[in-house]
């Protein structure tokens, strides 16, 4: 079960890493793509997070299920976050009021996650 739920936090981490490029690419061609650049990086930066924390985790050295939550809070954030902002690149609307913060405070908190994890670095 549990390498299970690492392969899927790593499939997604490897989706994001990806999307993160594209948008990346997408910034550099197109006019007033701020919004794409950041989520570009929002993608970037977590993609590696996920990997991160899930061999943390994997490895005991963060409390399992606890760290295991922070890299599912990462991936679920950054969707918010960067699907926001993509979306109102392209479609000229949000995915729904606040989203884009929504994001924002879960990314936070799946980081303090990260943090209590490391402090509670038991297996689970």
């Amino acid at each position: 079960m549990r390498a299970r739920l690492f392969r899927i936090l790593i499939v997604l981490a490897g989706v994001m890493g990806a999307d993160g490029v594209i948008l990346a690419a997408a910034a550099a061609h197109q006019p007033d793509a701020a919004r794409l650049a950041s989520a570009s990086s929002m993608l970037l930066f977590h993609a590696i997070a996920v990997l991160g924390t899930v061999g943390l985790a994997e490895r005991g050295v963060v409390h399992l299920r606890i760290g295991t939550a922070a890299a599912g809070g990462f991936v679920v954030a950054t969707a918010l976050f960067a699907g926001d902002l993509t979306l109102r690149q392209y479609a000229g609307h949000g995915l729904f009021p606040m989203a884009a913060p929504a994001g924002g405070a879960l990314l936070i908190a799946s980081w303090l996650l990260l943090a209590v994890a490391a402090a509670w670095p038991k297996r689970g």
